[in-house]
């Protein structure tokens, strides 16, 4: 019995993860109003009847997807908690979330095109579980600015860039890929960029002696 519970609870998860999967892709290229539970499930190759018993309505699929994403960008933020270290906790940070841009770019389209739109389905999330993310980041920072280990600069504007700027290779790779020979950015390239970005961030944030 417990063996085909195993199963069961294995099979759940993989169908799971197939669904969320395509509703990523659908909802990233078509938004909320344009995706349908009937396209998702064609993606998928699962019947639509499946995506139902797993997820009641469109619109718990979509917050899931949304949850999943935040919750792939709170574990990239772990170092603030775990290093004292203002550099070494930027460059995780920096460093996750531009890998977090090359293997999730629809999730992180789907939250960018839900943000541009007003936050229609998910605005109780960004006054909820956002919120105290950020203002718990801003903590950290203000404890380093005090510390004399960063300037004394607004937290806040620092974590909006670093979001802007990585979350860039995901919401317009497109336009990077256009720009690259038509090409996907190599790894080469992807730690390139990585680097240049937490090298001139750092060096804003720098104490000056």
């Amino acid at each position: 019995m417990p063996e085909i519970r195993l199963k069961k609870t294995e099979i759940r998860a993989e169908n799971e993860s197939r669904i969320l999967k395509s509703a990523e892709r659908i909802f990233a290229r078509h938004g909320f109003r344009g995706s349908s539970m009937r396209m998702i499930a064609d993606d998928a190759s699962i019947p639509k009847a499946n995506i139902h018993y797993y997820f009641s309505s469109k619109e718990k699929l979509y917050r899931r997807v949304v949850e999943r994403i935040f919750t792939v960008w709170l574990e990239a933020a772990a170092s603030f908690e775990t290093s004292n270290d203002p550099h070494a906790a930027l460059h995780s940070y920096i460093s996750e979330k531009m890998e977090i841009s090359r293997l999730y770019p629809d999730g992180s389209k789907v939250w960018a095109n839900e943000v541009i739109h007003g936050a229609p389905i998910i605005h109780d999330f960004l006054t909820s579980a956002l919120e105290d993310w950020t203002n718990s980041r801003i903590v950290a920072m203000r404890r380093w600015i005090e510390e004399g280990k960063i300037r004394d600069v607004e937290p806040r504007w620092i974590l909006y860039m670093i979001w802007a700027t990585t979350q860039h290779y995901a919401d317009f790779a497109h336009q990077i890929e256009t720009l690259n020979d038509d090409k996907a950015l190599s790894i080469n390239q992807w730690q390139q960029a990585r680097d240049t970005v937490f090298d001139i961030i750092w060096a804003g944030l720098e104490p000056k002696d």
